[in-house]
């Protein structure tokens, strides 16, 4: 067992990770904006302000973590202020990874997608080529995926200095068992951002736990995606109604998603489990936390 502190363990996807970790016999740290009464003998709840240096060492110092899983953020620029956006995830991510860095904590913490520049974009662009990888460039032109881009240089910066392990996820638009709002979801007409992708809660949880037991050294980013697109067609001829076109290289078949999660696979020994065939409909016990 060992001591795992999780950033923002009361969200949507991060109580599923809180869960997920006490399940495996993790002794978790939960912190957030606000309390909630844990019934989880291994999970202790506090509350503090990620953007002041002070609350985020006191807590990293006192429980001394083996790991850090840095999940908290304003999620979108959408309903807040953009600069708001972007002091307030840069500033708790480089306060939560210098803080994990000193403690000599391995990191795993919540890139985007959206660090690639389509989901906020003015108009929507084709990608370079499919599937989008991770060498594919980054280039945000709103506050939330320019927060993950910096926060990535900040994942970067973390191993120079402090030479522990760093793996940067990048989730898709991420679905709750029996509440899949990507479906049916018809794109704008300025394009799609995230092309037709999503992944399960489930799997978000079952890849931070990969994360944090592979072999990992430096820095990585990764995506997290299921395997097929939400749009029950084939992927080149949603390209070819959205766009005009089809990227090229194009290397796609039937519903493969436009991200791949090749890396994660070969990296972490991470696959997704669910699908929205099934998933869409599941009625599942939520996290308990």
């Amino acid at each position: 067992m060992s001591r795992v502190l999780v950033t923002g363990g009361l969200g949507g996807s991060g109580r599923w990770i809180v869960d997920r970790l006490a399940d495996d016999g993790h002794e978790v740290m939960c912190v957030d904006q606000r309390f909630a009464e844990s019934e989880r003998g291994n999970v202790d709840v506090r509350v503090a302000d990620l953007t002041d240096r002070g609350d985020v060492f006191d807590l990293v110092g006192a429980f001394d973590p083996d790991a850090v899983v840095h999940w908290a953020a304003i999620p979108d620029p959408l309903d807040h202020p953009g600069g708001e956006v972007f002091e307030n995830n840069i500033v708790s991510t480089y306060n939560v990874l210098e803080a994990a860095g000193r403690a000599d904590a391995r990191v795993v913490w919540a890139s985007s997608e959206s660090a690639l520049g389509f989901p906020f974009a003015a108009e929507t662009p084709a990608p370079d080529y499919l599937p989008i990888d991770e060498e594919h460039p980054l280039r945000p032109e709103d506050p939330y995926g320019a927060s993950k881009e910096a926060g990535e240089a900040l994942a970067r910066t973390t191993v120079r200095r402090h030479d522990v392990p760093v793996v940067s996820i990048r989730p898709s638009w991420i679905q709750y068992p029996g509440e899949y709002v990507c479906l049916g979801n018809e794109p704008p007409a300025e394009g799609v951002g995230n092309f037709w992708s999503y992944v399960d809660v489930r799997d978000i949880a079952s890849i931070v736990a990969a994360a944090l037991e592979a072999d990992v050294e430096g820095h990585e980013a990764v995506f997290a995606v299921a395997d097929e697109n939400y749009g029950d067609r084939e992927t080149t001829e949603l390209f070819e109604e959205q766009f005009g076109s089809v990227p090229e290289p194009c290397d796609l078949s039937g519903d493969d998603a436009s991200i791949s999660n090749a890396k994660a696979a070969d990296l972490l020994g991470w696959e997704p489990d669910h699908s929205w065939r099934e998933a869409a409909d599941e009625d599942v016990d939520g996290p308990t936390v």
